[in-house]
């Protein structure tokens, strides 16, 4: 019998934002009731499955291996349709990949995943990324929502690509069913659930070349990659906040500083390309967000990874060339 591929929607039983976007999914189209994985509930339609697992999924690792092991079936993705937390308060609709890769080895991730290691982002990011914002222009929740994509954070450890889509950001928005149908859309039309080809994902023939951002440095809510991933053309890796790129000083001028930034980009950057097969993974920094012996680091070390560093406005002149190389 082939191996049958799935994508596997993960669903938290104890988050009302995660369980308002299954239960719109399962409203647009019928899915059929299958039996239970591990003892939860699940479901499929079409090639994708849907998984209501008991609690947080923060740390719900090795979840693909899990449905392969009870169901013999391949999972390819996992999408998390999630509440999004912030100290803000304002209503927002968030995308993220997830990781932890800036924790010392052996510490324990506070929110889940494996210390100094970060999943495949998903291939989807960019994609649901711009339709997020374009019909969010036209739809009418009922408030305004915040739109963003935030940078690589927290659990649970996977071994395939993956993406959270998130309600925000505190318990009077959580529940919010608007919102909730709005994200389970972009999930359901950009899986090809409504019968048609979806969008987000990679075929390394076809996109081979194609250039995947991962930026490095600001905020929590990545404003560098908001921009560019906007950007018709160009895919979003890991985003990387300043947090995630720890320094400690060195002791001699010229010497390289220590802390786990190099392992962060590098858990970054092989990750992305294991989501990526054939791409052109290129990296863009905020140079304000760090001091000038940190960005000269970065720059040795992405060198030595024979890595583009480029500016925003040099993303934009590659991308101009790649759209006139494919037109």
């Amino acid at each position: 019998m082939d191996d049958v591929h799935v994508v596997l929607i993960a669903v938290s039983g104890t988050d009302i934002a995660s369980t308002n976007q299954a239960d719109a999914l399962r409203r647009f189209e019928e899915w059929v009731e299958l039996e239970p994985v591990e003892n939860q509930p699940a479901f499929g339609r079409m090639n994708v499955r849907m998984w209501i697992l008991p609690g947080s999924v923060l740390r719900e690792d090795f979840l693909a291996r899990r449905w392969k092991n009870a169901t013999g079936e391949s999972v390819d993705e996992i999408i998390f349709p999630s509440r999004h937390s912030a100290a803000s308060g304002r209503p927002s609709l968030t995308l993220h990949p997830i990781g932890v890769m800036q924790l010392d080895v052996d510490e324990t991730p506070p929110y889940g995943g494996k210390a100094g290691k970060a999943p495949p982002p998903s291939t989807r990011l960019a994609s649901w990324w711009q339709e997020l914002v374009q019909k969010s222009e036209h739809a009418d929740l009922g408030e305004e929502f915040d739109k963003s994509l935030e940078v690589t954070h927290h659990g649970p450890w996977l071994e395939v690509p993956s993406l959270f889509i998130e309600v925000g950001s505190t318990s009077a928005t959580w529940g919010h069913i608007g919102a909730a149908e709005f994200l389970a859309d972009i999930i359901h039309r950009g899986l090809g659930l409504d019968g048609g080809n979806g969008f987000g994902s990679w075929d390394s023939e076809i996109n081979s070349g194609d250039p995947v951002l991962i930026t490095l440095g600001g905020g929590h809510y990545a404003p560098r990659a908001n921009n560019l991933g906007l950007q018709s053309g160009l895919q979003i890796g890991h985003m990387l906040a300043t947090y995630a790129l720890p320094f400690t000083t060195p002791n001699i001028e010229g010497e390289e500083p220590g802390g786990n930034w190099k392992q962060s980009i590098n858990a970054a950057y092989e990750s992305t390309i294991q989501a990526f097969p054939n791409g052109k993974v290129i990296f863009s920094m905020d140079k304000k967000a760090f001091k000038g012996w940190q960005r000269q680091a970065i720059r040795n070390h992405l060198e030595f990874l024979q890595a583009p560093l480029l500016t925003s406005k040099g993303v934009m002149t590659l991308l101009d060339s790649y759209v006139s190389r494919t037109d």
